[in-house]
This record gives C-alpha cells, sequence and structure tokens, in this order.
C-alpha cells in the first residue's frame, strides 16, 4: 500500500468520524423520540415523566401562597406581589419570562362611602338600609385590602323611584314585563337575581328599557339548596354572601377598542366608552328580601320565584305601610387609568420554535379568589414546573409552549385583549392553540372541557391517559377521567360544548382564529345552583376549597394531568392532533338545529336553504380528504408535515370575518360567537341568527330581511373559504354554489 493510499484512507477515516460525530451531536440535540423533523412520533416517555411529575401538594401550597391576600387589578399585591412571585418561580423552572404592562380603566368603590340601598319614606327618611359590606364568617377573611360589593364600571349616582323585579333580567323577561304585563319601566329601579346569563347583559337590557337602576341579588333558588345549611356550616352561599363583578360587555380596555394600551395609543374618552350609564350595586339575599317582601303588583308566574319565604311580586312600587315609600340606591362606583400587567413564560421548541402552544389563567380576583381564578394559577404553575423539569431531563418539546398569566381578566379580559391585539399579527400566523383554566375546579363530579370542534378528540385522548383518583369512581370500574366524564354525559361520548366568551380564551378564537380549549372540574349539576355558591365573594377562600370542595386536592391534579397532556401533545406530535371532520360533524349537527327553527322562514324570503347543505358538505368533503392525505403522509417529509399542519391550524381563521360580527364588531367568528344576550353562552351562526332575533316585532321587517339576507351570504362564503383551505395546496378549488 502506498503513502499515497495511506493518507485516502486516513483522511475518509476522519471524514466518517466526523460525520459520526455529527450524526451524534444532532440525535442528542433532537433527544428523546419527538423532536426531529424526521421522526414520526412523539417522545414515549414524555407523557408519563410529565403526568407523574405532577403533584396535588404542591398545587394545594400554590393555592394558599396565591390566596394569601385579596388581590383584585390593579392593586399592589397582583400588580407587583403576584408577578414576582410568578416571574420567580417561572425562572426558576427554567422558563424565559417577559413582564408586559399596559395602562388601562379599571373601577372601584368609595370605600368610605360604600354603595348601599334603602327604602326612602315620603318624609325623606332612609330604612331598611342594606349592608355595605359582608359579614366575615371566618378570621381568614378578616384581611385588610378587600373592596366592598360592587359592579365595575357602573355609573356613579344616587337614583331614586318604584321597584320592579324584573326576574334573571333576561331579554325576554324585559319584554314580558314592558309588554305582557304593560309595566311602564322608564325611570324605574329594577331588581333582578344573579344567574342564567351575564350579569353585563342584564344591566345592558336594564338600560335599553329606560330604567333609571339595577339591584343584582343571588337569590337561594340559584346559589343555596332549602335546608342544607349555608357557609361556614356547608358551601352553600350564606345570605350576606354578594357576587361582586364587570358589566362591560366590551372586552380589553374600554378606552382602547380595537388596539392595545401601549404607550403610544389613542384612547377615546370615557363619554365614548361603551359602558353603562345607569347605577348598578349587587347586595345579598338578606338584604334583597327587604325590599322584595314589601313589593306591590300582581304576584309573579311560577318560573320567577325564588327560594326566599316572601311571595314574589312584579311591582312597580311597594305596598302597605311602604305604599308611598320609594327605593333609593347610593352608587359611588368610579373609574381610574391603572397599569396591569401580563407574565408570560416560554420553553423554547426544538423543531418548530415559530409555532406557539399557549397555556393561560388569569392571576387578579375580586377578593382571595381562591377557585376563581387561583384554582386555575396554582395548576398553571405546577405544570410549568413539571415541564420545565421534563427538560432539564432531558426532553425537548417540538413546538414552543407558551404559560401566560393575564391581569385584569375580571373587568373584562383586559390582559389577554391588550397583549393578543399588540402582538396578534405574530400570534395568527404562529399560534397552534390556546388552553385555558379558570378556574381549574369548581366542584368535585367530573372533568369538563368545552372549546374548537377539532379538538374534541385531542381533549377525549388526554382523558383517557389520565387515571382515575377517586376511590369510589374505581370501585364503579371507572379507572380514568373520561370513563367518568362520559357516566356524567349519560354513558355516551362526554358532551362538548362550543364556547361563548366570559373568560381569556374569547378573543384568540374571535380576533385571531385561534383553536381553544376551556377546561375544568365542576359540580353536579343536578344539585341545583346556578354557579358555584360562593363566586366572587368575600367567602372564596383557600380554607373553603380545602374544607369544601377539594380537600385531598386530587381534582386539581387530575384536571392538570389533563391539560398537561393535552398541551403535550399539541406540542409534541408531528401531525398537530386536529380533526376537521369533527368540526364539520358539529357544524351540520348546529346547522340543522337552527333550520329547525327558520327554514321556513329562510325560504319564505328567497333564501334556499339547500346552499347551506351544500357548504357544509362540500365542507365535510373537503376535511375527510385533508384526513386522508394526513393517513398517506410520508412523516420523514418536513415540508408536507408543515404544509397539513398549517392547514389544520390556521382553520379557525378561515372563519373570522374582518369586518366583525355586525353590531358586535369585537367578536368575527361567523360560525361560533358569543350569544347576542347572554356574553357567556356560545351561539352558532351568530350573525345570521342575530339578524332575526325578533324580526317580526321590527317596525322595517324588509329592511331587516334585506339584513338576513346580507348574514346568509357571509356564512356561505366564509364556510365556502374554509373548504378551500382544507383542500389540497394545488390546485386552488373555489366553491360553487351549483
Amino acid at each position: 500500500m502506498t503513502s499515497q493510499q495511506n493518507k485516502r484512507i486516513i483522511i475518509l477515516s476522519v471524514i466518517a468520524a466526523l460525520i459520526c460525530f455529527a450524526l451524534g451531536v444532532i440525535i442528542g440535540y433532537f433527544g428523546r423520540g419527538g423532536s426531529s423533523p424526521q421522526t414520526p412520533v412523539a417522545d414515549p416517555e414524555a407523557s408519563k415523566m410529565i403526568m407523574d411529575g405532577i403533584r396535588a401538594e404542591n398545587i394545594e401550597q400554590n393555592l394558599k401562597t396565591l390566596t394569601e391576600n385579596p388581590h383584585i387589578a390593579g392593586r399592589d399585591i397582583d400588580e407587583v406581589d403576584l408577578v414576582n412571585f410568578i416571574t420567580k418561580r417561572w425562572k426558576d423552572s427554567g422558563l424565559t419570562v417577559e413582564v408586559h404592562p399596559y395602562n388601562v380603566l379599571l373601577s372601584y368603590p368609595n370605600q368610605n362611602s360604600s354603595n348601599s340601598l334603602a327604602i326612602k319614606l315620603e318624609n325623606g327618611t332612609l330604612v331598611s338600609k342594606s349592608h355595605p359590606t359582608e359579614a366575615i364568617l371566618d378570621p381568614s377573611q378578616n384581611k385588610p385590602g378587600v373592596v366592598n360589593p360592587f359592579n365595575a364600571y357602573s355609573a356613579n349616582g344616587n337614583p331614586e323611584g318604584d321597584i320592579v323585579y324584573v326576574n334573571y333580567g333576561t331579554i325576554q323577561d324585559f319584554l314580558f314585563i314592558n309588554n305582557t304585563k304593560s309595566i311602564d319601566l322608564t325611570g324605574k329601579i329594577c331588581i333582578s337575581r344573579y344567574g342564567k346569563i351575564f350579569r353585563g347583559d342584564k344591566a345592558s337590557h336594564a338600560e335599553q328599557f329606560n330604567c333609571a337602576g339595577l339591584i343584582l341579588y343571588s337569590d337561594p333558588a340559584d346559589y343555596a339548596v332549602v335546608g342544607q345549611g349555608v357557609y361556614p356550616d356547608t358551601w352553600f352561599l350564606p345570605g350576606t354572601g354578594a357576587q361582586r363583578g364587570t358589566l362591560a360587555l366590551s372586552v380589553g380596555d374600554p378606552m382602547t377598542p380595537h388596539y392595545p394600551s401601549i404607550d403610544t395609543a389613542s384612547r377615546v374618552s370615557e363619554k365614548e366608552t361603551k359602558l353603562p350609564k345607569i347605577p348598578v350595586t349587587p347586595i345579598g339575599y338578606d338584604d334583597a328580601i327587604m325590599y322584595l317582601m314589601h313589593m306591590g303588583g300582581d304576584e309573579v308566574e311560577e318560573s320567577w320565584k325564588g327560594d326566599l319565604n316572601i311571595t314574589y311580586r312584579y311591582g312597580p312600587g311597594f305596598q302597605g305601610l311602604h305604599n308611598t315609600s320609594k327605593m333609593t340606591m347610593h352608587v359611588t362606583t368610579t373609574n381610574e387609568r391603572k397599569t396591569v400587567h401580563n407574565v408570560i413564560g416560554y420553553i423554547r421548541g426544538y423543531v418548530e420554535p415559530d409555532r406557539y402552544v399557549l397555556f393561560g389563567n388569569h392571576r387578579d380576583a375580586w377578593v382571595f379568589g381562591s377557585m376563581d381564578p387561583s384554582s386555575g394559577t396554582a395548576g398553571m404553575l405546577e405544570i410549568s414546573r413539571t415541564m420545565g423539569q421534563a427538560v432539564k431531563d432531558g426532553w425537548k418539546p417540538r413546538r414552543t409552549i407558551v404559560f401566560c398569566s393575564w391581569g385584569a381578566e375580571e373587568y373584562g379580559l383586559i390582559g389577554s385583549t391588550e397583549w393578543i391585539e399588540e402582538f396578534q399579527k405574530v400570534l395568527g400566523s404562529r399560534s397552534v392553540a390556546y388552553l385555558n383554566a379558570d378556574p381549574l375546579v369548581y366542584g368535585d363530579y367530573t372533568f369538563n372541557a368545552r372549546g374548537s370542534p377539532s379538538l374534541k378528540k385531542a381533549v377525549f385522548e388526554a382523558t383517557k391517559l389520565v387515571p382515575n383518583l377517586n376511590p369510589t369512581e374505581i370501585s364503579n370500574g371507572r379507572e380514568t377521567i373520561y370513563a367518568t366524564w362520559s357516566h356524567a354525559s349519560g354513558g355516551s361520548e362526554p358532551r362538548f360544548q362550543t364556547l361563548g366568551s366570559g373568560s381569556d380564551y374569547a378573543m384568540f378564537l374571535q380576533l385571531t382564529g385561534i383553536a381553544v380549549v376551556d377546561g375544568h372540574y365542576v359540580f353536579d349539576p343536578r344539585i341545583g345552583v346556578s354557579l358555584y355558591p360562593v363566586y366572587h365573594s368575600v367567602y372564596e377562600t383557600f380554607d373553603f376549597v380545602k374544607t369544601f370542595v377539594d380537600p385531598q386536592f386530587r381534582n386539581h391534579q387530575a384536571a392538570a394531568r389533563v391539560l398537561a397532556e393535552l398541551l403535550r401533545n399539541l406540542a409534541d406530535s408531528p401531525v398537530l392532533p386536529f380533526n376537521v371532520v369533527d368540526y364539520a360533524t358539529k357544524m351540520n349537527d348546529d346547522k340543522n338545529t337552527m333550520l329547525d327553527v327558520y327554514r321556513q322562514n329562510l325560504t319564505d324570503h328567497n333564501m334556499d336553504p339547500a346552499l347551506l347543505d351544500k357548504a357544509i358538505e362540500d365542507f365535510t368533503s373537503a376535511a375527510t380528504e385533508l384526513h386522508n392525505r394526513i393517513n398517506d403522509l410520508d412523516l420523514t417529509n418536513p415540508l408536507a408535515l408543515r404544509a397539513v399542519n398549517d392547514q389544520l391550524m390556521q382553520l379557525e381563521q378561515a372563519f373570522i370575518d374582518k369586518q366583525g360580527i355586525e353590531g358586535r364588531d369585537q367578536y368575527s367568528h361567523v360560525i361560533y360567537a358569543p350569544s347576542l344576550h347572554n356574553t357567556y353562552g356560545g351561539a352558532a351562526f351568530p350573525g345570521l341568527v342575530d339578524s332575526m332575533f325578533e324580526i317580526n316585532a321590527d317596525p322595517d321587517p324588509d329592511a331587516r330581511w334585506e339584513k338576513v339576507r346580507r348574514q346568509y351570504s357571509i356564512l356561505l362564503y366564509h364556510i365556502g373559504s374554509a373548504s378551500t383551505t382544507l383542500r389540497n395546496v394545488v390546485p386552488i378549488k373555489g366553491y360553487s354554489n351549483k
């Protein structure tokens, strides 16, 4: 062998060694299972590692720390102490952390002149005065910083007038009072019980019917059970409990609609905002009975009766000794500009760092907020700790995971909305999905989730992997969270509903077209309460959760594991775990429900329901074809993989109308959006259904039907556009009505 040959062999050996070394570095970098573009499966160990790492005792300690003091938005406990606490925890867990401030309009009562009510006698004397504060029933509630009961953004003032009972304050209730009972509500003070719909809609209806003011109270029929006691003996609401809450119907900072409240923002004046123009305040049912028991007028129908030991009457005004008396309100709530903060923590993806999977929960509470929101924050901190530890132990998530602690959610989703408005260009093109936990635990009955139909299957798969922690459920053969959820849904597939508004998922779906899921443990609806009883009251403390809701924190642990597994799956799986055929099925079901009501009306006004049938059939066909292509996909082809994932994650964007829903331009999703008269509830085909609401009572029905035709056209266009986004990249195939 010549020296030249020896040199060649040596050189080739060195090259081979370098190639092997490089391959080793690449393998080591991309790591365990799911992080190389050519790897067809996600890390098989990551799921178990993360799930086993989530500990109930850690969530319990997190909750205890978070609820030590009241932490209303805009005050130091929430904006300094808890911001610093969460920032440090995430940095300790290995996350990259940013804090985003926004200067926004908030609202507070005057603590030195608290909101109150009274009956005003003919001689001007005030009697039956309401209590300005809630009674302290446990030492843990006796803390500085407790803000007295109020409704944020209420107008202030001292109206007086005859009182009228308006049941739940739905639009149907107001129409019944005005039309059927022939009670003119102009200048009246209305009293409504909480429940059924968002409180802001109640205030909007009262203003629409020219009421002078609105009183809100929690009736025992909706927040307690007769004969079962109240807090502190049970979890039901005591008579002194009052539900705080915002009245804002718009989301985000009221003074910067559609744009973020950053330093360069242009703000409208307070007079230009869409905030309430009448005074509104909440009271407990111990106070409400003082006014309801003296009311005159006819006795109400059965469905309007609550569980107070009185005869419920419509009014107007009082009877008996108070037949010449008036109801009077003293509301001192005023608006203030404050700086609020979002804390954002990142775990960088190793293959697709420009694809974001987001998990969020708000931080601010009306008082202690042990369930809303702090159970969610406590769980999120444990999930982020566990995932951070998994990264330290070698897990390399494919996509970037983003944890979000939102500020000022209680005032109208302010923190999340401002952040989305600021970064919507980036979020719209890069975000895979947003998961929300607000709160993480409502009760001890079953896990429940709602969200984008395309994520239903992924949620179900996560619940099938999480073991049940309830010994009773296990003894009944229900060993997984899915089995309990299915049983609670009647033994079939679990109920998975769409979303309206009411928490931070709203603008992710409505503004940027990002798929969303909201998940939590819930109480048994057969109890008969409207919401967990101490909602937004001073009694919602750590001790309340520990005593009555989840003593061992196993429901917190189970819910956190479900959401962590869903988060991991979305971050890790080479093919995103979306099922757009499920979306088509849900849309078709909702179409059939809508046409059961409106088919003849549409036909009578020259709108062919067959066009909607055809549009959804075409969408279903495109969805099926996409999944057939995914089944045959070469997972080692990174460009092909990226292409189908983009089609999956960008589907929701195809349903976004850039003009917004007519009359409600903050909401833009033409398939699912908040209901017109109940912001909390979700409505299918909102623009179309809105346009047909009370259409027969419109003085100009021809103009209204023209609006319906426009909305029908908009709906058909967007469904057709969505079908196009699901088809193969080439050719571009349009939608035809023929």
